[in-house]
């Protein structure tokens, strides 16, 4: 590159001071000069913001903002934003770390297809081609259901152009599902380059909200049934049928393992899910 495009590191918080100090530090040990460092916090009630402005007074990059009421996961992000004057976006949460040659990684890429409008990372070994590799809107959506999943990534994963977020109009309020469905938004008007793992690292803790993900498996059916029956999804009305069709047979299978494990809550679960997606294959039948 013979420009170092400015990035914005948006970093949410809130009662996160055993953590922080280590996600700041990852991102001021990027070699990748050309950055501002944005905190958000949400209202924390330990050390968190006094940790914060440490790093602020020591270091001008870095930004510390406090919001006058707590605003929620994906609200904050989009706040986050909104403070943000680089051409890219890239979270960080601050539980979480990004390695020295992250950033530089994800502009590289990204820069080599100016068509683009998001990159995810973290993903596996495909195994036809080697990343990075651009997918447009239809082939996004055939590579999530027909070949490996992409739209399963968390904000750590993604780093966005500005412009394209903004059109979107970021991140919806709903909470823990909100970036699998901000996938399927940004991939139905944008190109995604898929990148591979080794960029961020995604620490795990008790205190993470994910813990209770079955508490949220109805959300993310209705979000992806939601987005293969939007009007301008790019797969066909038998695409989308095979798709329903292939995710019953997995539920049916998920259902016979817990009921052999005696986990009834998740086999009830399934079954549930087993007769949402039945009621949408039935919609989708030629009257």
């Amino acid at each position: 590159m013979t420009t170092t495009p400015l990035v914005s590191v948006l970093m949410t918080s809130y009662n996160r001071e055993k953590y922080i100090g280590q996600a700041i530090e990852s991102v001021l040990a990027s070699d990748y000069a050309n950055l501002e460092l944005i905190i958000v916090d949400d209202i924390s009630k330990d050390n968190t913001v006094a940790i914060a402005k440490e790093y602020a007074s020591r270091d001008p990059r870095v930004k510390v903002f406090i919001n006058e009421k707590n605003l929620g996961d994906y609200p904050n992000r989009n706040q986050a934003a909104a403070y943000a004057s680089g051409k890219y976006l890239k979270y960080v949460d601050s539980d979480d770390f990004i390695y020295p040659w992250g950033l530089s990684l994800l502009v590289r890429m990204m820069e080599q297809y100016p068509e683009s409008g998001f990159g995810l990372c973290s993903l596996l070994q495909y195994v036809k081609k080697p990343y990075p590799f651009l997918l447009q809107p239809r082939e996004a959506y055939e590579y999530n259901y027909q070949k490996q999943e992409i739209f399963h990534k968390a904000p750590l994963s993604a780093i966005f152009k500005t412009e394209a977020f903004r059109k979107v109009g970021g991140f919806s309020a709903l909470r823990m599902v909100g970036d699998f469905e901000m996938w399927h938004k940004m991939a139905l008007q944008f190109p995604v380059v898929l990148m591979p793992d080794g960029i961020v690292w995604y620490r795990e803790h008790e205190e993470q909200e994910m813990s209770s993900f079955d508490k949220f498996a109805r959300k993310y059916d209705e979000i992806m049934l939601q987005y293969l029956t939007h009007p301008q999804c790019p797969l066909s009305r038998q695409e989308v049928r095979d798709i329903l069709v292939k995710k019953r047979r997995s539920l049916l299978r998920s259902m016979l393992n817990n009921l052999t494990r005696f986990r009834v809550s998740g086999a009830t679960a399934n079954w549930k899910s087993r007769r949402f997606f039945g009621a949408a294959l039935n919609n989708l039948l030629p009257k």
